[in-house]
């Protein structure tokens, strides 16, 4: 092992013990990358190495312009249960909260369409949202409805939950759902909402659902960080 790569796995070892003692734990901040590398007596590269290694264990994140933080526990998610996002944060002890980003009519893609079962170009809405468990956001969303089913629903207030509206409003209920999970990078508009590098890694999920009567009502396209989610299954 070389010079370089020792003095990173000394970092990371003397960082990974400091938060599991809760040494961090009441700003739940890193001293900013100047002052870690006064401490270890380490150039910024070699910091910047070790800070990496331990953003990809999950144990801290970075938010840009803002510096390293304390990962908090992730979110439990189980795709076979049909509550939704706040509810399922309130059913882990944790504080959700939904920040509407914008809503609008706008003409399908033929990708979006089709996942829609409508013809090309149809006007579909489109609802941008951002989420956050305890005051971090983890999941910027993008929702597309068949308006046929939902309308004038971009006037409501959108950062109630959408299951919630859909039933209490239209008589909606969720049928059957459709998902699609695979790790890709940020795309520029959610890494921004995130305040993340651009390119940073993410679990996206494709979700169509359908209504009682079988109908494709929406679909969503989420971006979780990596490290704010955990998938969770147990199958009877």
């Amino acid at each position: 092992m070389s010079e370089s790569q020792t003095t990173v796995a000394a970092i990371c070892q003397t960082l990974s013990e400091k938060i599991a003692a809760g040494f961090y734990r009441t700003e739940g901040r890193l001293p900013s990358e100047r002052t870690l590398s006064e401490e270890f007596s380490t150039t910024r590269i070699t910091l910047r190495e070790s800070l990496g290694q331990l953003e990809a264990q999950g144990l801290i994140y970075r938010e840009v312009r803002r510096g390293w933080f304390i990962s908090p526990p992730r979110i439990l998610y189980n795709p076979l249960q049909r509550s939704h996002f706040h509810a399922m944060a309130k059913e882990q002890g944790r504080i959700a909260q939904t920040e509407l980003l914008d809503a609008s009519q706008i003409k399908g893609s033929d990708v979006l369409c089709q996942r829609l079962n409508l013809p090309p170009q149809s006007d579909i809405y489109c609802i941008r949202r951002l989420r956050y468990i305890d005051g971090r956001a983890v999941l910027y969303v993008e929702h597309y409805l068949n308006p046929k089913f939902f309308p004038d629903i971009i006037h409501d207030d959108l950062t109630q939950s959408l299951t919630d509206l859909y039933f209490s409003r239209y008589g909606v209920k969720y049928g059957r759902v459709r998902f699609d999970m695979v790790p890709t990078r940020l795309p520029e508009q959610a890494s921004t909402a995130l305040k993340v590098a651009a390119g940073s890694p993410a679990l996206f999920i494709t979700r169509i659902n359908r209504d009682r009567q079988d109908r494709v009502i929406d679909c969503d396209l989420e971006y979780w960080r990596y490290d704010a989610l955990q998938i969770d299954v147990e199958v009877g």
